[in-house]
């Protein structure tokens, strides 16, 4: 059986087919403004190319930006009602308190704060107030408001009142959405209150998205279950998406990254995925990218759910070229982007790109190279330089150590990339161009806690760690994972000494293959 792997990105919708280990065939189209006509053209040409039977095409992985794109364009966002469990602790920094206007406004700026949460080791701050939740019902009903997110203070460590709290809306409001932070951030009240009030905005535009992608694969005779990347690198459920459409932000990164780990055999190194108007660098441990340690911006709002530690910088191939007054050659951040193929010079354009600096000085064979032929040298080399300098940069910036690590070059616009950076050689796999849906295609199951311990009466902080461990297993196992392919791949304790109790916080992931198509659906 095969598989069909899609990246939808903001230049370029790439789809491969892949048979085991095989990359039988990889097709790049442009994205389209509707996103499905351009996933739709891009699997047509990779199964063309590939020329497997499309029935013989048991699963479909898609990575994609619409939620992202979303959240940072201000559209497609509902209002939500976000409710926070915390009184009497908490009332100073309401809901949304520190989210950009526009963005408030969007999502509805409608914050409820109850009395209720727990302290660190899962004690009662106060009793769930009913009551007041009774009020609040009234008021989401009399405004219409179809969805709602719920945050207790502590929630990680005991989730029971926010359950409570939500089969309590249910009651009063019965086709409304409910979001548990519990099921999405880590610990950190605001990040984590902020990224359930983001993804209850989003289940909407999730549906509308999930159906239409069905419909596409529907369309193009493809009846296997289908299945979405997420941010760590593993998947998601189409059902899964639906609920949780957050978990899919930085999925392009990240399935370049796993691509690019992929490829190459390489397990550690740094990944730097160019394509027509950005490029995103990160560092891989282990196969999988490292997740970033601190809270991360999305769209102007702190969240603090996973994410890869990637740093964009505003170079593609598509990047525009210019010679300031100063005499001084800039390259990027603008970008032609998805115009690139009637834009740039070498495709018959009038617009001076980085992809034509590197076709005159043969450095990449595309378009018409004699269009480019009589191109001032100057300026071609001071255009060289400036690239190579904006990468190493960029690539320094993700270094961790002073050793010698491979820096592995994917994505269309990987041509820009010299074969060494300083001190690191750069490695260019085949099929790089199509890196990313390459990681979307071998994409594995996924389980994770992350949590706090308190080590008393005899509980040993192997004891925890093997807790937390069996915990995030079960959660692999219930997504779809099977058992025997199961490994852990990130393990580790902090202990924290401002909290009595001799209180540690653990986090483990473990991640496997998976066991079949209806198991992942059904979870």
């Amino acid at each position: 059986m095969y598989r069909l792997g899609i990246d939808v990105g903001g230049t370029n919708t790439d789809a491969v087919i892949m048979h085991d280990r095989d990359v039988l065939a990889g097709f790049k189209a442009s994205t389209t403004q509707d996103v499905t006509s351009g996933v739709v053209e891009a699997l047509e040409g990779a199964i063309g190319k590939s020329g497997v039977n499309r029935t013989q095409i048991d699963k479909v992985m898609i990575g994609t930006t619409h939620f992202t794109n979303a959240v940072i364009e201000r559209k497609h966002i509902n209002p939500v009602a976000a409710i926070r469990l915390g009184l009497p602790a908490t009332a100073c920094l309401p809901p949304m308190v520190d989210w950009p206007p526009d963005l408030r406004t969007a999502a509805g700026d409608s914050g409820y704060m109850v009395r209720g949460g727990y302290e660190f080791d899962g004690r009662e701050i106060a009793p769930l107030d009913e009551e007041e939740l009774d009020r609040i019902c009234d008021d989401i009903n009399a405004r219409k408001i179809k969805v709602a997110s719920v945050s207790s203070v502590f929630s990680p460590i005991n989730q029971e009142m926010e359950r409570t709290a939500r089969e309590h809306i249910l009651r009063s409001c019965p086709d409304i959405s409910v979001v548990l932070s519990s099921d999405i951030g880590r610990i950190g009240l605001l990040e984590r209150e902020s990224a359930a009030i983001m993804n209850a905005s989003l289940l909407a535009l999730s549906e509308r998205t999930v159906d239409a992608f069905a419909e596409a694969l529907k369309s193009a005779g493809l009846e296997c279950a289908f299945f979405i990347t997420q941010n760590d690198g593993t998947l998601m459920s189409a059902d899964m998406v639906k609920r949780f459409p957050v978990l899919t932000f930085a999925s392009g990164p990240t399935n370049s990254m796993r691509g690019a780990a992929f490829l190459t055999g390489e397990r550690n190194g740094i990944v730097v995925d160019i394509g027509g108007t950005t490029t995103d660098v990160g560092a891989l441990q282990h196969g999988f990218p490292r997740q970033a340690a601190t809270v991360v911006d999305i769209g102007g709002v702190r969240t603090n759910f996973r994410m890869p530690d990637v740093f964009s910088v505003g170079l593609g191939g598509g990047s525009l070229v210019r010679t300031c007054d100063s005499g001084e050659v800039t390259v990027g951040p603008q970008s032609v982007g998805f115009r690139i193929t009637s834009e740039a010079l070498v495709f018959g354009g009038d617009t001076l790109t980085a992809t034509d600096i590197a076709v005159a000085r043969g450095e990449a064979d595309i378009g018409d190279a004699s269009r480019v032929a009589n191109l001032d040298a100057g300026t071609v080399d001071q255009a060289r330089t400036a690239i190579t300098t904006l990468l190493q940069r960029a690539v320094e910036r993700s270094r961790i150590s002073p050793e010698p690590i491979p820096v592995i070059a994917v994505g269309g616009g990987s041509i820009l990339m010299p074969d060494k950076l300083a001190d690191l050689d750069v490695i260019r796999p085949e099929n790089f161009a199509v890196a990313n849906a390459v990681g979307a295609a071998i994409a594995q199951i996924s389980g994770e806690v992350d949590r706090i311990f308190s080590l008393e009466n005899g509980l040993t902080r192997e004891a925890c760690l093997k807790q937390a461990e069996e915990e995030a297993t079960e959660k692999a196992i219930a997504s779809g994972a099977s058992p025997s392919t199961i490994e852990t791949i990130e393990r580790e304790d902090v202990p924290l000494a401002y909290l009595p109790g001799n209180a540690t916080r653990i986090h483990v992931k473990v991640v496997g293959e998976m066991e079949g198509a209806h198991a992942v659906a059904a979870g």
